[in-house]
């Protein structure tokens, strides 16, 4: 076995045992980080695949060392169309991991992407390319471990709040935003009263603000941060 990440060995008992071995454990590393944050597609999942498309490869390998020859002149055989049928046919696969939640939020695009990637990762592997398929999964751990902690970005997001008392409910949260660095990109509001009628201003309002966070600012913080205000009866993210 030589080193090269452009050069694939020749096939053989020791070759095939090999590249089966390495499909599972780059299969069971990107696995086993999905089954930890419970995500739909996990260890047991990304290992078949894996090792499903490794296999698919070595049947082509095989089938073009050994019937090549006698292939050509009898019937039209084009290498690699296998390995196509498991690329397009793994988005079936990934379709089922990506629902929508009771909160119209979209789960499971990430885990959808690992099972694409494990996918070609195995069939590179199958082929004979494992050492250019173990620096890929390298690299897709680092996406799915490092990435996000080395580039921390917060998404806009909706967050409702329902209060009373709106002057100094509404100047506290805008001083909040100013202090934090927050953006505001859209306001939706209603009112409703329902308040107390002895008050000045028996109304109750919900503001939906929608918010981009500064990186260094969680959606938990400023949550916590707004609920200690005595007039904020309700504060949420929403997706809606």
């Amino acid at each position: 076995m030589s080193f090269s990440l452009v050069t694939a060995n020749p096939i053989s008992n020791v070759e095939l045992i090999l590249r089966v071995f390495i499909a599972l454990v780059i299969g069971s590393v990107v696995g086993i980080d999905r089954e930890y944050k419970n995500r739909p597609a996990g260890l047991r999942t990304h290992t078949l695949v894996c090792l499903g498309a490794c296999t698919i490869a070595l049947i082509e390998c095989m089938i073009s060392t050994q019937f090549g020859p006698d292939l050509s002149s009898h019937v039209t055989y084009t290498f690699g169309r296998l390995g196509a049928q498991v690329i397009s046919g793994i988005g079936f696969l990934g379709a089922g991991t990506i629902f929508t939640a009771y909160n119209k939020k979209i789960s499971g695009l990430t885990t959808a992407a690992s099972l694409w990637v494990i996918a070609c990762l195995g069939l590179a592997t199958g082929y004979g390319y494992y050492w250019g398929s173990l620096l890929g999964c390298v690299a897709v751990m680092m996406i799915l471990l490092v990435l996000q902690k080395l580039l921390p970005v917060n998404s806009s997001k909706r967050v409702e709040m329902r209060f009373v008392h709106r002057k100094e409910t509404i100047a506290f949260i805008n001083e909040v935003f100013r202090q934090n660095h927050i953006d505001v990109l859209d306001l939706d509001f209603h009112v409703e009263t329902s308040g107390d009628p002895d008050s000045d201003d028996p109304n109750v309002y919900t503001n939906i603000y929608m918010l981009h966070l500064p990186s260094t600012l969680h959606y938990a913080n400023l949550i916590n941060t707004l609920s200690e205000f005595q007039n904020i009866q309700v504060v949420r993210t929403t997706n809606f």
